[in-house]
Parts: structure tokens; C-alpha cells; sequence
């Protein structure tokens, strides 16, 4: 879930103002706003030039925010959103994730067979998400890789909450029907 940082009404309203007070809210969703865009895109190097775009755009268009309207995550993510889609159509190709990007994740090495069991499960969840449907891939992302709730989906879709949320459930498990829970727990 993306929180809101205290008092961030008050420090929207500081950087139209005064745009260097912009820092605060761009450090504080900046991980969350790329994790989105980078699972959307897929390539880190494009998902560092949409996550500027969405910034640029926040940060322009900041007089324009209306707080009664949405929350500020909200109005940011629908920005997201949209730089990711317009990417996409300038690109042509609607795929989630490539496996190259996959080989550029941090973490520890692990051992041969495991890195191969790896690589293996996510291609299969890769190959397994690439079927599902454009509103399902990007529901998956707003929830998974952005973190955000089905409420701030909701406001970001313009579907209801609870339509958020059987989307969702349906979409995971047409994935775990499809590559199966072997694997996947801790």
C-alpha cells in the first residue's frame, strides 16, 4: 500500500509554489512509481525515461491537482498510468516483461540448479501473464509491482473496488491454474 507522507496536502501546495519543495514527494513515491513503470515496460533504461516523463508531468501539471477530486498516490499513479501507455503505443509492443530484464535483478546468487529452477518458474509466470488480458496484466501491476490498494485502483481505473478486486482474484488464479503453486512458496 502507498502512503501518504504527513502532511503532503500541505506540501503539494508549498511546491506549486515553489518547485524545489517538489524533492520531498518525488523521494518519498519515486520507488513505488518506478517499480510500476519498470514492471509495465520492462526495460530499465526505458522505465528510467517514463518514470522522468511521469515526474516532468507531476511536477507541470502540479497547479492542476485538485485534493477533493483524488489522493495525491492517485493523481500520480493515473500520470504513471498514462506515460506508461503512451510509451507502449510509441514502442508497438505490448509485452510485460522481457526475460532480459529479469537477468539484471539484484539479488544473491544463487546455486546452479536454482538458478535454473528459477529462471524456468519465471518464464513460465511470464509466459503465463503475456496470455492474460491488457486490464488484467495492468491491474496485476497497479497491485503487485506498484503496491497500491484495490481502492486506489478503483480510483485510478474508474472500475469500483470490488470490481478491482475480482479481476484480480480471477487473474491469479488463471495463473496458478496455469503454472500451478509447485515452487512458488517460501
Amino acid at each position: 500500500m502507498v502512503v501518504a507522507l504527513p502532511g503532503e496536502q500541505a506540501m503539494v501546495q508549498r511546491a506549486v509554489a515553489e518547485p524545489a519543495a517538489f524533492a520531498a514527494l518525488y523521494d518519498h513515491y519515486f520507488p513505488r512509481v518506478y517499480n510500476y513503470v519498470r514492471y509495465r515496460i520492462g526495460d530499465a533504461t526505458a522505465a528510467d525515461d517514463v518514470t522522468a516523463v511521469v515526474f516532468e508531468r507531476a511536477l507541470a501539471n502540479l497547479a492542476r491537482y485538485h485534493p477533493e477530486r483524488a489522493p495525491f498516490a492517485a493523481w500520480l499513479f493515473c500520470i504513471a498510468r498514462n506515460a506508461v501507455i503512451d510509451h507502449l503505443r510509441r514502442r508497438r509492443v505490448r509485452r510485460l516483461l522481457s526475460l532480459d530484464a529479469l537477468r539484471d535483478a539484484a539479488g544473491a546468487e544463487p546455486s546452479p540448479p536454482e538458478a535454473v529452477a528459477g529462471a524456468e518458474r519465471r518464464a513460465a509466470l511470464l509466459a503465463a501473464i503475456a496470455r492474460l488480458s491488457e486490464r488484467e496484466r495492468d491491474l496485476i501491476a497497479l497491485r503487485f509491482a506498484a503496491g497500491l490498494t484495490n481502492r486506489r485502483i478503483a480510483e485510478l481505473t474508474g472500475l469500483s473496488a470490488s470490481n478491482v478486486g475480482v479481476i484480480l482474484y480471477r487473474a491469479v488464479t488463471k495463473l496458478r491454474e496455469e503454472i500451478g503453486d509447485a515452487g512458488w512458496g517460501p
